[in-house]
């Protein structure tokens, strides 16, 4: 059992789990989900949201008829939504299949621009779907790919790391804004100003970082931002903010009658429009999960911060107990870092302690989750490591439960 501090169990600005926890049916079987980096579970209004989108008239967007005008709501509310959680336009919203699809997509728009001898910088503490676009990209243009390293005794990636790879010649770099493997958050608004400082573009991974922190893409400096619905209590698809200026600049592969406006130019096909209102609907949820006043925007920046509390309690309470079990080693050690943990146990494969757990009814998957770069510099590889991520619907109970069980694994 796990001492907790005097806090742990508290309501934190307004936070209620409790209440909070009766809006996902998954919970009721009694499952404690650790698995929230890899995707949320998702509460009942958005799954309303896209049952009532696809049972009410709905065609192709337009102003002529009922179900047109329906399609066409549903665009603008999702793309306003969007803006009010980034802080964004909304036409500077592109939505899409996923993430990745999104940032191949723009990679191929991107290095359209380039030539021979430029250079692009990536990470290898991003998840791959922020280096391997860029890679293959800079292969086919013939541009230089300079490496940046983090740390792997401290899961730091220092600015000065980026900084020496940059050049007169540097095209973009791609970050993350939190690694969705050991959740070390970097200095961004640093690594942006040294970025365009040196007249390149920032490209930023935010899918893991937006589930935990309100975003402010003005603020970070990031020329395109990416996430994912899905992992912040939504439906499966993506979405990518890019600079309004920027985006008219581009000219993405399309069909000829196609929109060429932004940001439909980047948008390929008919638009998943119920789950465009998953996604507004799982955005309003995020702004809700405390009694604040003001505009949708400023609901969102004070029911993050409270979640962030919240999850951070839970993060501490976690790390308490698992400094008590010695054959655990946590690779999450950055100073800034969402509330997600990568052990590994001496003795013990990464799959089977997750086996054990899920036998338990404890969601913590094994494996080095697309961050095939990451998981490599940590000298795990494809094995990886057991993640320990957090949710809005996580509890001290929860920790407990997890603590508890692998206490006894390791016992046995």
């Amino acid at each position: 059992m796990v001492t907790r501090p005097p806090d742990a169990a508290a309501e934190t600005s307004g936070f209620d789990v409790v209440a909070i926890r009766q809006h996902f049916p998954a919970l009721s079987d009694g499952t404690a989900y650790f698995d929230g980096p890899g995707g949320s579970q998702t509460p009942a209004v958005v799954a309303d949201a896209i049952r009532d989108a696809l049972l009410r008239p709905l065609s192709n967007r337009g102003t002529t008829t009922t179900a047109a005008r329906n399609a066409e709501d549903i665009v603008v509310q999702c793309r306003l939504a969007l803006g009010d959680l980034l802080n964004a336009d909304a036409d500077e919203v592109i939505f899409g299949r996923s993430m990745t699809a999104l940032t191949f997509d723009l990679s191929r728009a991107l290095s359209a621009q380039w030539r021979p001898g430029d250079e692009i910088v990536v990470t290898r503490l991003d998840h791959d779907a922020n280096v391997r676009p860029w890679v293959i990209a800079a292969a086919a243009a013939g541009v230089v790919v300079r490496w940046v390293d983090f740390d792997p005794a401290t899961s730091e990636l220092p600015v000065p790391n980026i900084e020496a790879q940059l050049s007169a010649r540097t095209r973009l770099v791609a970050v993350t804004a939190a690694s969705n493997l050991i959740g070390t958050m970097p200095d961004l608004w640093a690594i942006a100003a040294c970025t365009h400082a040196a007249g390149a573009l920032l490209y930023v991974d935010g899918v893991h970082y937006t589930a935990h922190s309100a975003v402010d893409v003005r603020a970070l400096g990031a020329d395109f931002f990416a996430c994912s619905p899905y992992k912040f209590l939504g439906p499966h698809c993506g979405v990518v903010v890019g600079r309004g200026d920027i985006l008219t600049e581009l000219r993405p592969d399309k069909l000829v009658p196609a929109p060429d406006r932004v940001p439909e130019r980047f948008e390929q096909g008919t638009l998943p429009y119920e789950l465009m209102a998953g996604t507004t609907a799982a955005v309003d949820f995020l702004a809700g999960m405390t009694p604040a006043a003001g505009t949708r925007r400023d609901r969102l920046v004070t029911a993050m911060s409270a979640l962030g509390q919240h999850e951070d309690a839970l993060r501490r309470l976690i790390e308490a107990g698992l400094h008590q079990l010695s054959e655990v080693t946590v690779h999450s050690r950055a100073a800034r870092r969402t509330p997600t943990l990568l052990i590994t146990i001496a003795g013990h494969e990464p799959a089977a302690i997750s086996a054990v757990l899920a036998r338990h009814d404890i969601n913590a998957p094994a494996g080095s989750f697309y961050a095939y770069e990451a998981s490599r510099r940590l000298g795990l590889g494809e094995p990886g490591g057991v993640r320990i991520g957090l949710a809005p619907y996580n509890t001290a109970d929860d920790v407990d439960r997890l603590i508890r069980v692998l206490a006894a694994t390791l016992a046995a």
